[in-house]
């Protein structure tokens, strides 16, 4: 018996079966007629080293975990779960992540527009999305998603948080904090869900 088996402790849920065999033609080695594949899959705790993927081609290793307390936060004290490098946005051309963030960030905290009649803003009033409360499910059309113009209007008219303060503007970029000085980052850093 030459099978591999799982390792003693370990679990997992079989997502797939794979049977082949030489009568249906596939290729095997040598004195075996028949192989099944079984395919397990395993939840585990992520670590320095593992490589991550994103929906919109963005792929990177982690490269640090710190604890919470250590991480950048918001002006709300709020802590910030993943930093991601800005530089991986530019050399993969994955904008649709930076927009899918801007709108995560509008779809957690809540929306009020109001003002002018922009042709986007008439489009949520005639389907009385003018207004949401926060964790708000939003989804957009594939290829035909919300532009620019829609996400901007969008987070300058996030609702505030406890306190009173918008901490996002139409920019999408907020005011972080080094989790571990205090001191506040040179630059606003783009921040969403």
């Amino acid at each position: 018996d030459t099978s591999l088996k799982v390792p003693h402790g370990e679990t997992g849920t079989v997502i797939g079966v794979r049977t082949f065999s030489r009568e249906d033609g596939d290729e095997l080695p040598p004195g075996v007629n028949e192989l099944v594949r079984v395919y397990v899959a395993q939840k585990r705790k992520i670590q320095d080293g593992d490589k991550l993927a994103g929906r919109h081609g963005n792929k990177g290793v982690i490269s640090k975990i710190l604890p919470i307390e250590d991480m950048p936060f918001l002006e709300d004290g709020t802590p910030v779960d993943i930093v991601l490098n800005p530089l991986g946005v530019p050399s993969r051309m994955n904008i649709g992540q930076v927009l899918e963030t801007h709108l995560g960030w509008v779809a957690k905290t809540g929306w009020k527009v109001e003002g002018d009649d922009a042709s986007w803003k008439k489009q949520l009033r005639s389907i009385g999305a003018d207004e949401s409360e926060g964790d708000t499910n939003v989804a957009t059309p594939v290829f035909d998603g919300a532009r620019e113009e829609e996400i901007a209007g969008l987070l300058s008219s996030t609702l505030p948080n406890r306190d009173g303060n918008q901490l996002i503007g139409a920019s999408g970029k907020a005011q972080l904090f080094d989790g571990r000085s205090g001191e506040p980052l040179p630059d606003p850093i783009a921040v969403g869900y």
